[in-house]
């Protein structure tokens, strides 16, 4: 996923305050690390509205999920990737726009739903699967191109354009991992740098020969 503007303390509601400031302590220190205490003062809301919000952490845990599903949507949805006429060259605008915003520090530009899902997929379910709803549907945004630019480079292919939109979000969410245990923001960029030449190779493969004689 994208990264998400920094959180405003003084704006939207409790709730939302609340909701934006795990998204930052999340991916900053984790899941567990993260306290109700280091919550409310980030969002600057008393113990008092936290409560009246989420009646456990797993509440807050899938909440948040939930809340950077409609955050990040957003800013898929306006992304200037859109604007190319083959379907293809959509998709691989759409990995230059992700290597694009792997700026700032690791917490910065990493994904909330990957943090939580590597910490917590067994001990809390339903935040686990509320961050592969995320996952997987921000992949099902790039299957209609997948599928379209299979068909207009006529391959014949023996696996399903949601695979490969699944695929790709691997690539992402390793390349993440990496940085984090590389502490090197280069090495996601890297991965996504490879990922763009196997989708060349892979939907324009006569350009790219040709631009490799060309050198």
């Amino acid at each position: 996923m994208p990264r998400p503007t920094k959180y405003q303390p003084e704006s939207g509601d409790a709730r939302t305050r609340l909701l934006n400031a795990a998204m930052d302590a999340i991916r900053q220190k984790g899941f567990s690390a993260t306290s109700v205490d280091d919550l409310c003062k980030r969002a600057g809301v008393s113990k008092g509205a936290y409560f009246h919000h989420f009646k456990s952490k797993e509440d807050v845990g899938v909440a948040a999920a939930d809340h950077w599903s409609a955050v990040t949507s957003d800013i898929f949805r306006t992304a200037p990737y859109h604007d190319a006429a083959d379907p293809a060259d959509r998709l691989i605008a759409y990995v230059d726009f992700r290597k694009a915003i792997i700026q700032g520090d690791l917490a910065a530009f990493t994904c909330l739903v990957g943090t939580m899902a590597q910490e917590i997929f067994e001990s809390y379910p339903a935040i686990r699967d509320a961050c592969g709803a995320s996952i997987i549907g921000h992949a099902e945004t790039l299957e209609a191109d997948i599928a379209e630019a299979i068909s207009q480079s006529a391959l014949d292919v023996d696996w399903t354009p949601i695979g490969l939109a699944t695929h790709i979000q691997a690539v992402i969410q390793g390349s993440f991992v990496v940085a984090k245990a590389t502490n090197n923001s280069a090495a996601a960029v890297e991965s996504l740098d490879h990922l763009k030449r196997y989708l060349e190779l892979l939907f324009h493969p006569k350009a790219t020969e040709d631009a490799r004689h060309a050198k």
